[in-house]
């Protein structure tokens, strides 16, 4: 029995010196078992299946292009440009957004009725795609894959089976750590404005949010945390950052493209 649990330590040590990559945003080693090859093909793979399960992509082919339009002025000015971004759209009635491995993000027609402009839209986009940036769900399922590995019976096929259906449920509502979330958060900030809007859309979504949890469940605190914790740092780094007021709002062209067309 202490031979296996020594070889298991010593597999262990082995796949986390392994898995160490550079972090693309902070430029720190970190434990991380998927390459960007891999993370694009699981997010590729697992796109389909949340748009069967949660719902389709909305059928309005200028929303879509307006949701890419806005999302890729962002993509441009994030860490990872190169690597490729998708942003869709679905159709659910839940007031929830969030981002696959490999640039696949998702913001529902809920939470796309509960904005009001251009610069909130691109901030829910902006902290999403910090996300991905930031390699948080592959660093998260790289350690629960270990965590898994260690505990379970070693080459057995149902623990093999049991580590894939963690990641599969992970990936349908992963839950970042509070630390994942703050760095989510601010990186995001700053994409917002390197992209040109104004840094207090991420602030009005919030506060929006948080005024919506008070009338009714919001799947996205599921995920997220609570909105009245974050704008405080928010502001925070507004000010240390030197960001100012000035930057696009798009109050009319959300309204053009998002709400008229959703009916609301």
């Amino acid at each position: 029995m202490r031979k296996w649990r020594l070889l298991l330590i010593v597999s262990g040590l082995g796949i986390i010196f392994a898995g160490c990559q550079v972090n693309p945003v902070t430029g720190e080693n970190e434990f991380n078992l998927y390459s960007v090859e891999q993370q694009k093909q699981m997010g590729s793979d697992y796109s389909k299946q949340v748009e069967k399960e949660l719902g389709q992509s909305v059928k309005d082919p200028q929303l879509q292009n307006y949701m890419d339009t806005v999302g890729q002025r962002i993509a441009r000015v994030c860490h990872t440009p190169s690597e490729g971004f998708i942003y869709k759209a679905i159709d659910h009635k839940s007031v929830n957004a969030f981002a696959l491995p490999g640039g696949y993000i998702y913001i529902t027609t809920g939470l796309l009725k509960v904005l009001n402009s251009e610069a909130q839209l691109a901030a829910i986009l902006a902290h999403e795609t910090a996300h991905v940036t930031c390699r948080h769900s592959a660093v998260t399922m790289s350690r629960d894959l270990v965590i898994g590995a260690g505990l379970s019976v070693l080459g057995s096929e149902a623990g093999a089976a049991a580590r894939v259906a963690n990641i599969v449920a992970q990936l349908e509502g992963m839950s970042y750590s509070r630390e994942h979330e703050r760095q989510a958060d601010q990186v995001g900030l700053d994409y917002l404005v390197k992209a040109g809007y104004t840094a207090y859309g991420m602030i009005e979504t919030m506060e929006i949010l948080q005024n919506q949890n008070g009338t009714r469940t919001i799947e996205f605190f599921s995920t997220h945390p609570n909105p009245e914790n974050r704008i405080g740092y928010l502001q925070e780094r507004i000010y240390t950052q030197g960001y100012r007021g000035e930057g696009k709002t798009g109050q009319s062209e959300y309204s053009a493209n998002v709400l008229n067309r959703l009916g609301k």
